[in-house]
């Protein structure tokens, strides 16, 4: 009778441990789950540095103040100001003033005065006019113009006037972009794709230069910080209308510090000689080391993006990988993703293809001297294999594939992008 009861419960506690072990590996690879960020801003602890006995400090959600003798504010939802002598305010939906003896203000739905010993007032949507010891006034209805069909006059002690029927932009931002099939120029963004052969391989290279550190951003798969949460590099790049991307480093299949976008996502570190990319708020690279400096001490000190794959490629303009290093148990060839800074806000982004008869993929040695033959002074290595994919208006440029027989694009939880 015993018998027949343990001949009973073996296959039950089988099929028990079959479940289980299907259960493990779909929660690992399959079952999406979303996570909550560590902390939600960048400067959600103060940043505060003295300048000449005054006070600095900014915050996304606070208050921002820099002074010499003064004082000076910036919130993007509250209120900014700064101060030689007087006060100034600035308000994305409110509004700002800004003074040496006298009186500014500015609004963008509202009126804009400033003066010295005068008044001057400009308003977007209204009247704009300076004075010395006479009159000046300016006129549009549209952003930025010194007269769009409207009259501008200016006078010391007299009057001139001026009129236009045209609209002189006061900002490159404001141009109207340039495309090709493989350039983008709007006067704030320069981007040229060019294709190189290397080593058997087609290897793609943006080069892109910003006015602006703000258009590197990243984001995330459905815009949602988790696990097993991905979608293609084109279809993230469309949803945030990207003019370049490539995919980042997979974070949701990785482990090391992620901030994003100034937020910090993942402290926990992926061990003390983890490299990790740091780009900063003024754009600038540098590469650190887990076991160096802690998540916080990055989101303290400025940083806008973590990235935790690698390893670093070139470091000082040389090359800081050995021949034979790669990365876990990658192939030798692979297909790869990877960024780097020439000169200030003079960036790379290069994928190469492999896995296929046409292209048979690249070291992580051969990636690093071809970066550093195009004047990279830092470099790091992204997800590579089926991941590695750039898009360029809305279109793939290469030929990602996971196992060589599909040119297809593999989903993914992140991209670095250009918009």
């Amino acid at each position: 009778m015993n018998k027949k009861r343990r001949n009973l419960w073996t296959p039950l506690y089988g099929l028990a441990l079959a479940l289980f072990t299907l259960y493990v590996v779909l929660d690992a690879f399959v079952i999406p789950r979303s996570y909550a960020a560590v902390q939600n801003e960048t400067t959600a602890s103060a940043i505060v540095q003295s300048v000449g006995g005054g006070t600095a400090s900014q915050s996304t959600t606070g208050t921002t103040s820099q002074s010499a003798s003064g004082t000076t504010s910036q919130s993007t939802s509250g209120t900014t100001s700064q101060s030689t002598t007087g006060t100034t305010s600035q308000s994305t939906a409110g509004t700002t003033s800004q003074s040496t003896s006298g009186t500014t203000s500015q609004s963008t739905s509202g009126t804009a005065s400033q003066s010295t010993s005068g008044t001057t007032a400009q308003s977007t949507t209204g009247t704009t006019s300076q004075s010395a010891s006479g009159t000046t006034s300016q006129s549009t209805s549209g952003t930025t113009s010194q007269s769009t069909s409207g009259t501008a006059s200016q006078s010391t002690s007299g009057t001139a006037s001026q009129s236009t029927t045209g609209t002189a932009a006061s900002s490159a931002a404001s141009q109207t972009p340039v495309v090709t099939a493989d350039s983008y120029s709007d006067g704030s963004i320069a981007i040229q794709i060019t294709t190189y052969r290397v080593d058997d391989t087609d290897v793609y290279v943006a080069d892109v230069t910003l006015a602006s550190a703000d258009a590197l951003k990243t984001a995330l798969a459905n815009d949602v910080y988790g696990k097993n949460i991905t979608a293609a590099t084109s279809s993230i790049a469309a949803a945030h209308d990207a003019i370049l991307a490539i995919n980042g480093d997979y974070y949701s299949a990785r482990s090391g510090y992620m901030i994003r976008n100034g937020v910090l996502y993942r402290s926990t570190s992926g061990g003390s000689d983890q490299e990790d990319l740091v780009v900063w708020a003024d754009g600038s690279f540098e590469i650190v080391t887990e076991g160096s400096v802690t998540a916080q001490q990055l989101l303290d000190r400025g940083a806008c993006q973590v990235f935790a794959f690698g390893p670093a490629l070139v470091t000082g303009g040389e090359i800081s990988v050995s021949q034979g290093e790669e990365v876990d148990q990658a192939k030798t060839s692979n297909p790869r993703t990877a960024i780097g800074i020439i000169d200030d806000l003079h960036y790379v982004f290069v994928v190469a293809d492999g896995r296929t008869s046409a292209s048979a993929g690249l070291s992580l040695y051969q990636l690093a001297d071809f970066l550093k033959s195009l004047g990279v002074q830092t470099a790091y290595n992204l997800d590579g294999g089926g991941s590695s994919t750039m898009v360029f208006n809305g279109t793939v440029v290469n030929n990602p594939t996971t196992n060589g027989t599909r040119i297809s694009e593999r989903k993914v939880s992140d991209i670095v992008y250009i918009g």
